[in-house]
């Protein structure tokens, strides 16, 4: 029995029941984040100084043909604006970020995409450019989009030898019907969208979005003042059409459809405003059989867009 009286060793040997710990440090932790994400490196000191400049400075203030720059806040509004291209100058990635599959899928879209600018920056930055809204350590930079004139849109379609088919917004203020009218007016051969510079929406990231891409080819021309924008259309020989539910001529009696011509469409609330109908050389109602009080301006412009595009064809 003497054996069984040694003293047991002061070293610590395997334990049973260590959870894996050893097995989980054995697993790779993913792929190399980029330069400058990596934490001591030069670029990503020069990108976290970049971050904290851009951070303190005011946003730029929209004028002349220039809107203003936007924050997409937030892991998934990041990766839905990357998917569907909506155009970006940088990605702000907070520090220390839990990296889950949103955040993998963002670096990867941006750096596929190139010319997207990967800056990592301290939470209470990020906090500061979003004032306060929940970002969850994600925001993406859309520039400044740059509108034409309304009178560049018309000239650029003379030029091709085409008839202007252009669409004129009056008081539609969500971003998500004006990127659907910029997607059937490119479905259908138009030459661009008019809106005016207040109260009204702009080519923000959710009107890419719903535009699918299109945006990148039709242009959008801001108005200071929608009437004379659409009086100086007047003399430049385009028919001024306004849909009105309680218009006087039908949708397909309108021979206007085949020629140069402005199609304007109002709210679905209130319609064209007084000034804007006014100005309109045909008053033109859409049938609707089924007993619709009315349409949103994104439908309401696609039936009227086919109906130009069928007449022209």
């Amino acid at each position: 029995m003497a054996a069984n009286n040694r003293r047991m060793s002061g070293k610590k040997g395997a334990q049973v029941g260590s959870g894996g710990q050893r097995r989980r440090g054995l697993e790779g932790k993913g792929p190399t984040p980029p330069a400058e994400m990596r934490k001591g490196h030069k670029k990503n000191r020069i990108a976290t100084s970049k971050a904290k400049q851009t951070a303190r400075r005011p946003a730029p203030r929209g004028r002349g043909g220039k809107g203003t720059s936007e924050m997409v806040v937030g892991r998934n509004p990041v990766v839905e604006a990357l998917r569907e291209g909506v155009p970006a100058v940088t990605l702000y990635v907070q520090q220390f970020i839990d990296n889950d599959e949103r955040v993998r899928e963002a670096l990867q879209l941006a750096g596929e995409r190139g010319g997207i600018h990967l800056m990592e920056a301290p939470r209470p930055e990020l906090d500061r450019m979003t004032n306060g809204l929940n970002h969850q350590g994600l925001v993406l930079q859309v520039p400044p989009y740059e509108y034409a004139h309304p009178e560049d849109l018309a000239a650029a379609a003379y030029d091709e030898g085409q008839d202007p088919l252009i669409v004129a917004l009056d008081g539609v203020t969500d971003p998500r019907n004006l990127g659907a009218v910029v997607r059937s007016v490119s479905a259908f051969g138009g030459h661009g969208v008019v809106v005016p510079e207040r109260r009204a929406a702009g080519m923000t990231a959710g009107a890419w979005k719903t535009s699918a891409g299109t945006a990148a080819r039709t242009p959008v021309a801001r108005a200071a003042n929608l009437t004379r924008a659409l009086e100086a259309y007047k003399k430049a020989g385009l028919m001024v059409v306004g849909l009105a539910a309680d218009g006087e001529v039908e949708l397909g009696e309108l021979e206007a459809l085949g020629g140069p011509v402005v199609i304007v469409v109002g709210s679905e609330g209130k319609g064209l405003s007084r000034l804007v109908g006014e100005t309109c050389d045909f008053r033109v109602r859409i049938p609707m059989p089924g007993g619709a009080e009315s349409l949103n301006a994104g439908v309401a412009a696609g039936v009227v867009l086919y109906e130009a595009s069928r007449r022209r064809a």
